[in-house]
């Protein structure tokens, strides 16, 4: 039922258009026209103004064969890490593979090629299916940039599923963390290093103390914290005034999430007050983060769809961010579908051709079973 060598030579033209993130217009282009040649209503939204990114994010609505079913999202994203420029794939033992210098851009590429065949198979096959609606985003990898700054109306949904995390094809990611991040300026008091260091208050021994304070690492299962930048630059000889560190939390529960930041906050102004300086703190969640259970209809959904394809069904939870945070944060239901891509963001990326195909029948899969779903109701 699927043609194989279709979806291969689509997957190789997408992997080898640049798309790398804030650079998305080449491959926005492309795939417009080709939503459009499959009968979608298409638009592209103005997003760019605020992401700064060459492309905005594309919604393709396409009408139900049957009233009365749930509609649903299929998001992917446009945008490759770097190094992105230039890809030639090639086949090898069953694997699409890079030449070594480029990513392969399987992440997010297998997903739209996914989405696009699944869509043919539809309409060449006249499988019944309520509303779909696709969402390939801009700036996935550049956190989450063109889903954050969507318009949530345009959503039109009653859940969702992206495309776009690792493992093997069957699996699911249903829960994933809010990621919060921290920059604080923390304020001294220059002096002479050697001839009057205590008139001094020492911008980089004030954050450090404080630094030490955060619980940081692996705080439990669901929450993490980090500091990733800390630079206090001053002469050799001189008390150094000033430091600007940045940090983040991540907790799939939003009370263990906020506990955490707030503690990072206190741990600032608590040592800045004893050390008598003064920190100026700029708090800001990234993204939301989602756990949805295994009773949700959107994961009864891809377990069943699962089965029906002959796949291996599990769920995993995510460490990591995707737009499926943002889409759970405006309401709609959204877990993300393994797409069987491996060693993703590095020249080592490869994409297993039957992974491929398999990631194609479990989308159909889910189409299928959200029509059978809404018709026993």
């Amino acid at each position: 039922m699927l043609n194989e060598k279709r979806l291969l030579n689509e997957f190789l033209e997408l992997v080898q258009i640049d798309s790398e993130s804030g650079d998305e217009r080449a491959i926005a282009d492309v795939l417009k026209a080709k939503l459009a040649d499959l009968g979608g209503d298409v638009f592209e939204d103005d997003s760019a103004v605020i992401t700064g990114h060459t492309a905005g994010n594309l919604i393709c609505n396409f009408k139900g064969t049957v009233e009365g079913v749930d509609a649903i999202l299929f998001n992917c994203h446009m945008d490759t890490v770097k190094p992105g420029k230039g890809v030639k794939p090639s086949i090898k033992d069953g694997y699409v593979v890079t030449d070594g210098t480029t990513v392969l851009g399987a992440d997010d590429k297998a997903g739209i090629a996914a989405v696009l065949e699944a869509i043919r198979m539809l309409k060449e096959q006249n499988i019944s299916h309520g509303d779909i609606q696709v969402l390939f985003t801009a700036g996935e990898e550049s956190a989450l940039a063109g889903a954050r700054a969507l318009d949530p109306s345009l959503l039109k949904a009653n859940f969702g599923y992206a495309l776009d995390t690792g493992g093997k094809v069957g699996s699911i990611n249903n829960s994933a963390p809010a990621r919060g991040m921290i920059t604080a300026e923390v304020f001294g008091e220059k002096a002479h290093a050697g001839v009057a260091p205590e008139k001094g208050v020492s911008a980089i021994a004030l954050a450090a103390h404080a630094v030490a304070k955060m619980p940081l690492g692996r705080i439990d299962e669901e929450t993490t914290a980090n500091v990733g930048t800390f630079v206090g630059d001053g002469a050799l000889n001189v008390v150094t005034d000033y430091v600007k560190l940045v940090a983040e939390a991540r907790s799939v529960d939003n009370a263990k999430f906020d506990a955490q930041m707030n503690k990072m906050k206190a741990a600032l102004e608590e040592t800045a007050k004893e050390f008598g300086g003064r920190v100026e703190i700029e708090m800001r969640t990234a993204y939301p983060g989602f756990n949805l259970s295994e009773s949700e209809p959107v994961v009864e959904i891809a377990k069943r769809a699962a089965a029906k394809a002959g796949l291996e069904f599990g769920i995993f939870a995510g460490g990591g961010g995707s737009d499926a945070n943002v889409i759970n944060g405006h309401g709609v239901p959204t877990i993300a579908l393994a797409c069987g891509y491996e060693e993703i963001h590095t020249t080592n990326e490869r994409m297993p051709i039957e992974e491929l195909n398999k990631l194609v029948e479990m989308t159909v899969a889910v189409i299928t079973e959200v029509a059978l779903k809404s018709e026993s109701h």
